[in-house]
């Protein structure tokens, strides 16, 4: 292996040109476009390192989701398509924030430790998503990539989901699917139109099936355009900010989500049914304004109560005794815990904010659903469950109506993306639950009523200062803080507030919620006062 010829591109084209330390979160590195070259070309490299140890293809998807435009960032994805291994992150990050003339000697002490072959064939799964950033960073990753010897398959534009389905199909030699885009739309899109036939009416009851989606300005308009193709005329979809705006400006799930109002661009009448999607199409929000103007969100909480309730019914009435639970994190409405719980009587665990934790946790039981409450979220089924249920829909000596909910289970499978939360994906899980239901969307929000809630962000001068505990719903350090902030939540009737570091930038969320709207406001403020006051907050002071 010539590592020197590894040096040299390094050193004439990919030097590193930003000195900040940046840091491989659950959303692997994300930063300014402008400072990421180095960091791209250095997980190319990784990514054949990573594939030689795991003697399988891994992906390299280019983005930055929600954030703005001038943004970018990369993530690796494992062989099954999930998330990088906890203990390569560390390797990533070491690798990531070296000085140029250290990298060759990292990369030989990663060979080394891990063991790995170099003489064991390598392939790299590519994707970007739509910013303007991406086919630079994408060069770099490529020379990082065949600088080790590696083979490029570059699936150009695509969403972050499409990537984790395509490199898990093409480790399982397309046993959960076909390893190509059109085997992403054909797999979902057909199992969608087969739920339908057992309505066989386009509208059911109170459900309309028709759907305003607003885009982001981002990938996930195209793959939507695409997906047309495919539902033919079973699901209409109106999407607004389709790629002729800004990139997720004022618009995208997570606009939606924390500032509670309608997407730009979006003019609606009252009580339609509308959803918004992130900037990579990974997550996924509902919403809509009624008569009195007001708006109503139906957000990742939501969508987990829908979809573990519907599989519950399946379940019983399939007669299969199979473990089904849900995972939230502390962005969870305690409404929807308790709904959960006491009405679904669905197990309930709670873990750390990161699709990776909950992944991890649901993949514990035979169905684990987990969805974040931003909106990204998918639902698991283990292998032996899934053969439980393929045996039970063609055992005819079930009665009729046990095999048709078990037949629905295993179409409900092939809609749901496993390797990741899916937008796209998740909406056509959603529109089938609502189908079935003969619900609307104000049927759906009824289930139960969310306790009023707020998010804000507390710019500090170092988040590391901030540590917590318990699923992220106690503050550790500074020592003293979490004592005051129960003070102040035991104030409010049904007070419950935490903070967490960001992952990528120095600022503490703080999330708050108590039983009284007008109280909201003041409850987020006075925690975002305390962290400003012991976590060295910059700028003017948080107030109402």
């Amino acid at each position: 292996m010539d590592f020197q010829y590894i040096q040299n591109i390094e050193s004439s084209k990919y030097s590193k040109q930003y000195n900040e330390p940046i840091q491989y979160g659950t959303s692997g590195f994300r930063t300014k476009a402008e400072f990421l070259e180095h960091v791209l070309y250095r997980m190319g490299l990784l990514a054949v390192l990573r594939s030689k140890k795991c003697n399988a293809a891994i992906g390299l998807m280019i983005t930055a989701s929600h954030n703005v435009e001038s943004d970018n960032g990369v993530k690796l994805v494992d062989p099954n398509g999930e998330m990088l291994k906890a203990s390569w992150e560390t390797i990533a990050n070491d690798l990531a924030n070296a000085n140029d003339t250290d990298v060759i000697t990292i990369i030989k002490r990663i060979i080394n430790e891990e063991k790995i072959n170099m003489s064991a064939n390598a392939i790299v799964i590519t994707g970007r998503d739509t910013r303007q950033s991406g086919p630079s960073l994408l060069d770099a990753a490529v020379a990082g990539i065949k600088a080790l010897n590696g083979v490029v398959k570059d699936f150009g534009i695509v969403t972050t989901p499409q990537l984790h389905y395509l490199v898990f199909c093409t480790n399982t030699n397309s046993k959960y699917g076909e390893s190509t885009l059109e085997g992403y739309y054909n797999k979902f899109s057909k199992a969608y139109k087969r739920m339908r036939e057992y309505k066989n009416v386009l509208n059911n009851d109170k459900y309309v099936a028709e759907l305003h989606l607003d885009a982001a300005n981002g990938v996930g308009a195209l793959a939507m355009k695409e997906f047309q193709k495919h539902l033919d005329s079973v699901l209409k979809v109106n999407i607004y900010n389709d790629g002729n705006g800004e990139l997720n400006y004022m618009c995208g799930a997570d606009y939606v989500k924390i500032h509670q109002k309608v997407p730009i661009n979006m003019q609606l009448e009252a009580n339609v049914k509308c959803a918004s999607i992130d900037g990579d199409a990974d997550r996924i929000i509902y919403f809509y304004i009624d008569e009195a103007k007001k708006f109503h969100i139906l957000d990742g909480d939501r969508i987990a109560t829908l979809v573990a309730g519907y599989i519950k019914e399946l379940l019983q009435e399939s007669s299969l005794q199979l473990n089904l639970g849900l995972v939230q994190t502390a962005y969870a409405n305690a409404s929807s815990t308790n709904y959960i719980s006491q009405k679904l009587k669905v197990p309930v665990a709670c873990v750390s904010t990161g699709v990776k934790h909950l992944h991890n946790k649901a993949t514990e039981f035979d169905i684990g659903v987990y969805f974040e409450a931003n909106g990204h979220g998918t639902v698991l089924f283990k292998e032996t469950a899934i053969q439980s249920i393929s045996n039970a829909a063609e055992n005819l000596k079930l009665k009729e109506n046990e095999r048709i909910a078990a037949e629905k289970l295993i179409h409900i499978i092939n809609i749901i993306n496993q390797t990741v939360g899916d937008a796209l994906s998740d909406m056509l899980l959603i529109e089938t639950i609502l189908h079935a239901k003969g619900w609307s969307i104000i049927d759906w929000e009824q289930c139960y009523t969310d306790l009023p809630n707020k998010q804000v962000k507390v710019k500090v001068k170092d988040r590391n200062i901030i540590t917590t505990t318990n699923a992220e719903r106690q503050c550790v350090t500074p020592i003293g803080l979490q004592n005051e902030i129960d003070k102040v939540t035991a104030k409010y009737s049904k007070g419950r507030s935490f903070i967490r570091p960001s992952g990528t930038e120095d600022i503490v969320r703080v999330y708050a919620e108590c039983e009284n709207l007008s109280n909201v406001n003041k409850l987020a403020i006075e925690v975002s006062l305390l962290v400003y006051r012991h976590a060295g907050g910059i700028g003017p002071e948080p107030t109402l």
